[in-house]
């Protein structure tokens, strides 16, 4: 969520000016041991998906386990190193009738799985700043990101370049091939035949950065990302930010099987953006934001790109993306910290889209977000994250008749993080 037009040349003749990096993190490497870190994080899920016309509720319940482990880069002009991980995921209850498809697969019986159960590494080597990955991993980019927002992370399979070389801008390139949902154990449940992508962010001044980013999912579709991010200070504890995002999307097929955007047809082109005004005095926040999808159809994603590249403003239950869709978006924040209260955070936001073009007339939406969350600052289960969330979603007889009915939403997270090395 960012501001501003921005463009390859622009980039590249301010990363130009800019100072090489001071150090560099190979020359700064301990070794291989002496680096590493391994982590074990206790999250408990519960989902609860109530729609209004009484069918089709869903509701489960799982405790995963989540170990991480990241070696440090051995010493020397190349370092090598190598990340891995292992993660499981319990069904606590959802059974048959109620299962939610995105925390548990089904099996062959269709009957929702008891357990999941994956685990993944990959090998990495670094030179001066940049670091070469390939194998199981979790990467996060406008354009192709990993979901977390269930129970057990998404991962993918594959190569990924980062490299930082000049202070203040990273660039990124990759190519997937294989996709793991949430909720399976499979290393490629979302049938990836290749991801390719591209960019990078570039952080001007302490107040001004901005990114762009372009991919190419095999048969699928091809996307450039656009972001720039402005912050204005206002004195003590005031400031005015902006955020500006924009997707171009060029579908390869006209079809793609996606039951969101109803029969599935797509056109040839879309377009996404949003931009978002943020005012923050002290312990508050205050947020407007407008966002708009224009071309042949809605703004498509999670389709071997993963199920958090929606990177704009009015992504809450619902993205606001469908076909010529405007959006509209109050929401308002605020900080307990100077309440006596460190570690408690709310968010409250509305947003209201109408235009939006189905088979059955003008479709119209709205969404009433609530998040609190606390996480605790001392003591014996310090950094134990509580955080609950509800969505109220209404929507219009015409998008009801095209696959958004109304609902009530709730998200209950607990997440203790575990240092074991």
């Amino acid at each position: 969520m960012k501001v501003m037009k921005w463009s390859v040349i622009a980039l590249a003749v301010a990363a130009g000016t800019s100072q090489m990096a001071l150090a560099s993190q190979q020359s700064e490497s301990k070794g291989f041991v002496e680096d590493a870190s391994l982590d074990l994080l206790l999250r408990n899920t519960y989902f609860n998906r109530d729609y209004k016309d009484g069918v089709g509720d869903v509701r489960s319940w799982g405790q995963g386990f989540i170990t991480t482990f990241e070696s440090g880069f051995t010493q020397g002009t190349i370092g090598v190193g190598v990340d891995a991980y292992g993660i499981l995921g319990v069904r606590l209850d959802g059974g048959k009738g109620y299962n939610y498809n995105a925390m548990f697969e089904r099996d062959s019986n269709n009957e929702p799985e008891r357990d999941l159960s994956q685990a993944g590494a990959a090998i990495k080597a670094q030179f001066s700043n940049t670091v070469i990955k390939y194998g199981n991993q979790f990467p996060s980019m406008p354009v192709l990101a990993y979901d977390d927002s269930r129970l057990l992370p998404e991962s993918f399979t594959g190569t990924l370049i980062t490299s930082n070389e000049i202070e203040g801008l990273e660039l990124n390139a990759g190519r997937f091939t294989a996709d793991s949902a949430m909720s399976s154990s499979s290393r490629d449940s979302v049938g990836l035949n290749s991801a390719d992508v591209f960019g990078g962010s570039y952080q001007l001044n302490e107040n001004l950065s901005a990114s762009l980013y372009f991919s190419d999912v095999e048969d699928v579709y091809k996307k450039k990302y656009a972001n720039v991010n402005y912050v204005m200070p206002m004195g003590a504890e005031q400031a005015l930010s902006f955020d500006f995002n924009i997707y171009k999307t060029k579908y390869d097929n006209e079809t793609i099987p996606d039951a969101f955007f109803g029969d599935g047809t797509f056109g040839d082109d879309s377009t996404i953006w949003s931009l978002a005004a943020k005012y923050s005095v002290g312990a508050h926040a205050f947020i407007l934001a407008h966002q708009r999808v224009s071309g042949d159809a809605g703004y498509a994603y999670d389709l071997g790109d993963g199920g958090s590249s929606i990177w704009v403003a009015n992504s809450y239950y619902s993205d606001f993306n469908w076909k010529d869709e405007r959006s509209y978006q109050a929401s308002y924040e605020l900080d307990f910290s100077s309440f006596g209260a460190p570690g408690l955070f709310w968010k409250t936001a509305y947003v209201y889209g109408d235009n939006i073009d189905v088979a059955s007339g003008e479709g119209k939406e709205r969404e009433f977000f609530n998040q609190v969350q606390y996480v605790v600052q001392s003591g014996p289960v310090k950094d134990l994250s509580l955080k609950l969330r509800n969505s109220i979603y209404r929507s219009n007889g015409a998008l009801r008749d095209a696959g958004s009915p109304d609902l009530n939403e709730i998200r209950a997270f607990v997440e203790y993080p575990l240092s074991i090395l």
